[in-house]
């Protein structure tokens, strides 16, 4: 977690009907408008990520509505499950773990009727990335009237999203990814097209009423109580990212992203060193690693060792992906010199667990080092 944003949550003791939180949320709604990059209305929600998802649902379908799903992970099946919950007609294009779908199959599937499609920036589930202005430009091609609706939990903050420019009528933030603090905030860029569809559709909602929370916002204040101190903490975090570019968020929030995809090339850069594989070489996020242990090893163990010997916490695969993969996560407030010393452990336990034939200390730091030089000049060269 962001120290500036654990000072701000201890201070945060105003109340929610007051001058001082109306003045505090007006400015975070500013900034979250900047952060994501949108002209469009920003919704700021005491929820997690899936309630901001649901939301999605249940404020742009009605019961019978056709809708297209875009899945190739735990987080595309949630998509799955939501809209069936409210009665939607559900077509599904889906791709195994680790990969991305095809465009030909999403073509193929959608149709006239269709009145949404879901799918995400990144699936976290399986480290892979899927190409958002790609089905975008696909609807647009197509004439298509389906409204397309991005969870990018973990997008936001690790990868490039033209908002605006590739017509993206619903996107999806959470608190505890890249923005550096705890779960409890759930945001959404909701453009007009998808505000026109909520005035027509028939799903049930209360809390999670999209247009009770903007009409709220206008006057700088939340429908219900909000999370004051996750929103205090969340304009320190803009602050901060803001900071790292004289105090330009949009900049900031880009250098945010030009340090994730660092981190994550200079770690798939040092696996093959290592014995070790990605398990999404074709789309790789970067807000996350998801990598093979050698064969016959259970991921667990790499996981349990870099967690007793060197006090990192690298994450299993979920459902039936656990023991299978192990993630490295490059959200936020992780910096390259972060990413070395996770190789650097790795290294260890290739080394002294893992045995891997062939392994030689420090080949893969050499090789996360020249991609970080290389990377650095590209970057230098670039905002020059």
């Amino acid at each position: 977690m962001l120290p500036a944003a654990q000072f701000a949550m201890a201070a945060a003791d105003i109340h929610h009907r007051t001058p001082e939180f109306r003045a505090m949320y007006q400015r975070v709604l500013g900034q979250l408008r900047a952060f994501i990059g949108s002209k469009n209305d920003v919704i700021l929600m005491a929820a997690s990520g899936t309630g901001a998802m649901e939301a999605s649902v249940s404020n742009l379908t009605s019961p019978g509505d056709r809708v297209l799903v875009l899945t190739a992970g735990k987080f595309g099946e949630r998509w799955t499950a939501l809209t069936k919950a409210f009665g939607c007609q559900v077509d599904v294009v889906t791709a195994p773990y680790g990969q991305t779908f095809a465009l030909d199959a999403v073509r193929a599937a959608l149709k006239p009727d269709t009145r949404a499609v879901y799918m995400q920036a990144t699936e976290t589930s399986t480290g892979a990335r899927h190409d958002v202005a790609a089905v975008a430009e696909l609807l647009r091609s197509a004439k298509s009237e389906a409204l397309l609706v991005v969870d990018a939990i973990t997008g936001l903050g690790t990868t490039h999203l033209e908002i605006d420019e590739w017509g993206l009528d619903v996107v999806i933030g959470g608190s505890q990814k890249a923005v550096m603090i705890p779960p409890g905030l759930a945001y959404l860029s909701v453009s007009e097209r998808a505000w026109q569809r909520m005035e027509t559709t028939k799903n049930p909602r209360y809390y999670f009423d999209l247009r009770r929370e903007r009409k709220s916002a206008a006057n700088g204040e939340s429908a219900y109580t909000p999370a004051v101190a996750l929103i205090a903490a969340l304009g320190a975090a803009f602050d901060y990212i803001a900071g790292q570019a004289g105090g330009d968020l949009a900049i900031g929030r880009d250098t945010l992203i030009d340090n994730a995809e660092t981190c994550a090339a200079m770690t798939r850069a040092a696996l093959p060193a290592m014995g070790l594989r990605l398990f999404a070489p074709d789309a790789p996020a970067a807000a996350v690693t998801a990598i093979l242990p050698p064969e016959g090893v259970d991921s667990g163990v790499i996981v349990k060792e870099m967690k007793t010997r060197f006090a990192l916490t690298l994450t299993n695969g979920q459902g039936e992906m656990k023991g299978r993969i192990f993630r490295v996560a490059h959200l936020g407030y992780f910096d390259p010199l972060d990413t070395l010393a996770v190789i650097g452990a790795l290294e260890q336990v290739a080394h002294d667990t893992l045995k891997t034939p062939g392994f030689k200390l420090g080949a893969a730091l050499a090789a996360a080092q020249q991609i970080l030089s290389a990377r650095t000049k590209q970057l230098t060269a670039t905002r020059q």
